[in-house]
């Protein structure tokens, strides 16, 4: 039976507007180095053949990946991959075309390795408690959940066509979601959204918000839905949340006018729908939230749909 926690993860995880950009697909061979690093963007590695290591620049830590496993960044994090164990020899190493895939050749380590964008803002600041970045194991039963889409994901970059899948990209989407469900679940976020969604003490309120975004939320109506006093519920929301309630209340009805914006939901209804009677207001809340406007989020999903046509 899927609890209020579990539905609450679900929403979320569906309002993420995320895009994601294969990069690289290919094998190296001999010495070598590779990174997303630099392009102000969340990035990802699958290691779909071989071995190398993950070096955190200026960081002193290191990663051994092999066939399966995967590195996701949710932050643009200095980084590179390379056969080399020391971080020297893996810094001085070239920076090498990718060839085709060939798994029979020796000493090789092939790579499916790209981007991710989360286009609406509001995203971003949901994630930003998260963990930089996130190693994916094939050896490790967590995650296990993931090892067929690693198979797939190997299936299509060996089709040997000229051109890579488009599935490629939908399957380490895939990926991505399992991972990030799987960070809530395991409560590694200290504060922020998906912190509050750990305290089962805040789920009725959380459900109560997303059913009624509009409503006047005030710390005394939220103190009451937790059987807490004012003083007590502030401290403790405010910790747990690492914000105000009445902030926190603002971010979550932006994701929710965002998600409604991308869905080609007019400006005014959204507005209306979070609690704002003047489109005024309601573009001031949202530019101080996400740091866009609600009209430049609307131009970029018509101008992505152009460009999809």
């Amino acid at each position: 039976m899927m609890t209020h926690q579990d539905r609450l993860i679900q929403w979320l995880l569906g309002s993420l507007d995320l895009q994601t950009t294969l990069f690289h697909l290919g094998q190296y061979c001999g010495s070598w180095q590779a990174s997303t690093a630099g392009m102000a963007q969340g990035g990802f590695h699958v290691i779909l053949n071989g071995d190398c290591w993950l070096h955190l620049s200026g960081t002193g830590q290191k990663h051994r990946l092999q066939t399966g496993d995967a590195v996701f960044f949710l932050r643009d994090l200095p980084h590179l991959l390379s056969p080399h164990e020391d971080a020297s020899a893996a810094a001085d190493a070239p920076q090498p075309p990718m060839q085709a895939i060939d798994l029979s050749a020796p000493c090789s380590t092939a790579l499916a390795c790209g981007f991710f964008e989360f286009r609406a803002p509001i995203n971003e600041l949901f994630l930003a408690k998260f963990p930089a970045y996130v190693v994916v194991s094939r050896e490790r039963d967590e995650l296990r959940e993931i090892r067929p889409l690693f198979d797939l994901i190997l299936a299509e970059a060996r089709t040997g066509s000229t051109e890579p899948s488009p599935l490629l990209t939908r399957l380490v989407d895939l990926m991505f979601f399992y991972v990030v469900r799987h960070l809530c679940r395991r409560q590694e976020v200290e504060e922020g959204l998906w912190a509050v969604l750990a305290r089962p003490e805040f789920t009725p309120l959380l459900e109560a918000i997303l059913r009624e975004p509009g409503r006047d939320w005030s710390v005394e109506r939220m103190a009451d839905l937790t059987h807490m006093s004012r003083t007590k519920f502030f401290r403790l929301f405010s910790q747990t949340a690492g914000t105000s309630p009445s902030q926190f209340v603002a971010q979550l009805r932006m994701q929710l006018a965002s998600r409604w914006i991308v869905e080609g939901m007019p400006l005014s209804r959204a507005a209306e729908k979070v609690g704002y009677q003047s489109d005024a207001a309601f573009s001031r809340a949202f530019k101080k939230v996400t740091g866009s406007l609600p009209g430049a989020l609307r131009r970029s999903v018509g101008a992505g749909s152009q460009l999809a046509a």
